[in-house]
């Protein structure tokens, strides 16, 4: 039945799959259910069976500042509290009404003491790590919009442009200028 979420990972078993199967749990989560808080330790990843979630924090002036976006068929986790087991300096919610498959860390780790296969779960940590990390201040934002335009284009048609200037760490104004400007290329060129 979820066994989608899984083959995304890697190839498994008949076997592995009805392993998984009974070990991943279902949730459907409500618009701005939050996931995980601030100073929580993550124990769980998820897979995102439908709807739209978001990684950020709070700053002192109340205003979000988006860490990562998340849409469907997508795993999630927070990456450094999940793998070191630390509280979460990030808050996880759900963006939309969303319903997702959950797997506990004790989960991961039966599973994986069933069948060796599941060590193939080590590449959603491996994305998760990549994903996070891209958008420093060494590209333009020119470039950062290019890149989710040409990799992730749908986020730009599941999130409103004030979060994904966030997520890009550039105002709305500039990413309008962006918008404009990559409009003008990619018809130009």
């Amino acid at each position: 039945m979820f066994s989608n979420a899984l083959k995304i990972t890697g190839y498994y078993s008949d076997r592995d799959i009805m392993l998984f199967e009974k070990e991943v749990k279902y949730r459907q989560v409500q618009k701005d259910q939050v996931l995980l808080i601030n100073g929580e330790i993550a124990k769980s990843v998820f897979f995102i069976l439908k709807g739209t979630i978001y990684q950020y924090n709070v700053k002192s002036d109340n205003e979000y500042h988006i860490i990562d976006l998340h849409i469907e068929n997508e795993w999630f986790l927070n990456h450094k509290s999940f793998v070191s087991q630390t509280p979460s300096e990030n808050i996880i919610g759900a963006f939309t009404e969303s319903n997702l498959l959950e797997l506990s860390i004790e989960s991961i780790h039966y599973l994986i003491g069933q069948s060796s296969a599941f060590l193939q779960l080590n590449k959603l940590f491996e994305g998760a790590t990549a994903r996070v990390y891209f958008f420093d201040n060494s590209l333009t934002p020119l470039q950062k919009y290019q890149f989710i335009f040409e990799n992730k284009p749908q986020l730009l048609q599941k999130f409103p442009l004030k979060v994904i200037a966030s997520f890009l760490k550039i105002t709305p104004e500039t990413l309008s200028r962006v918008r404009e400007k990559f409009a003008k290329n990619k018809f130009t060129s």
